[in-house]
């Protein structure tokens, strides 16, 4: 089958004949129509993740998927040929710029209903990033106070919303011509950060969810109320993440090193730092959906892409400025 794989970090991305995939007594077999692009399929391409997602090279790449089951194995209970599906595969079994894919049972959903594929394929990283940082990790209850960095991106489009479902107050950063945007998305404050500092806007907030890294971390533990949290998807990893990840234990320390700095500001602020690598869930996958369903939610999609062009589309997430997510589709 054709597919979309790197041979060698920070190489190219080429399409190539590979094996069709291995299919397992719970995996389902999808037919791939649409494929979401991440930053996160750049940073395996260059490499960046290899010590905590070490992947035997040539890889095919693609963390998010919307298609047709086309078979199932024989312990399969909850999905049957023709169903219309999406997933986040788990970390150990990406590769959706391919036409096919086999996906464990427990990572895949039937998509939402009220939408089409490509709006699909365009949800479950950045929607499962969102809930599992803002539902499970942030504990948002209606009430408090979240600002979430970049509004107008792939995350930040998801979690505005779901925070504003959650029944918080909602700020968030963006560039002058996404203001208007991320307000409509339901954001309540909005910042314009080329022209603004957020810290001498916003303080005493109960919860930021960080996708930037950097200073803007350092500043965003700096608008938290005591007891308040910085959940961070830019990094830097910390040890919990680590263990969570499975990574070797010397790979938990380097990553309790790289972490050690912003986690020691933390706790002279009396608040915490947490890292989040969002895991494949398709039970979470099915209440997002419903989100959907119910009007609660709505995918933002700011370009789609023909298979052919992969290898183009990965390499346009370096240049950045599209409004939620770029997809991939096959016709």
């Amino acid at each position: 089958m054709r597919a979309f794989v790197i041979d060698q970090y920070k190489g190219r991305v080429r399409k190539a004949d590979v094996a069709e995939p291995a299919m397992g007594e719970h995996d389902v077999l999808v037919e791939v129509r649409a494929a979401g692009l991440n930053m996160l399929d750049e940073k395996i391409r260059l490499g960046e993740l290899k010590m905590v997602l070490p992947y035997k090279l040539p890889q095919i790449l693609g963390n998010d998927v919307a298609g047709t089951v086309i078979g199932v194995g024989s312990a399969v209970q909850g999905f049957k040929p023709g169903d219309e599906v999406y997933a986040r595969p788990g970390k150990d079994r990406i590769g959706t710029f391919a036409e096919r894919i086999a996906i464990a049972e427990v990572d895949l959903a039937l998509k939402p209903a009220s939408i089409d594929l490509v709006e699909a394929a365009s949800l479950p990283l950045v929607a499962l990033t969102a809930w599992q940082a803002l539902v499970e990790r942030g504990n948002l209850r209606p009430g408090q106070r979240v600002l979430i960095h970049a509004g107008a991106g792939g995350v930040g489009t998801i979690a505005i919303q779901l925070a504003k479902h959650l029944g918080a107050t909602v700020a968030t950063t963006a560039s002058t011509g996404n203001l208007d945007f991320v307000r409509e998305l339901g954001a309540d404050h909005v910042i314009d950060y080329r022209h603004q500092d957020f810290e001498q806007l916003v303080q005493g907030y109960d919860l930021v969810l960080d996708s930037l890294g950097g200073e803007n971390l350092e500043k965003s533990l700096r608008v938290l109320r005591p007891g308040g949290k910085v959940i961070g998807i830019a990094g830097p990893p910390d040890p919990a993440s680590a263990r969570e990840l499975g990574v070797n234990p010397l790979v938990r320390l380097g990553t309790a090193a790289l972490s050690s700095g912003i986690r020691r500001k933390a706790r002279r602020l009396g608040v915490t730092y947490e890292f989040l690598f969002m895991r494949a869930s398709g039970e979470q996958l099915r209440r997002i959906a419903a989100l959907v369903d119910d009007g609660a939610l709505r995918p933002v999609v700011g370009r789609v892409f023909d298979f052919d062009e992969t290898a183009q589309a990965v390499q346009s997430l370096a240049k950045g400025g599209i409004r939620g997510k770029a997809v991939i589709t096959r016709a």
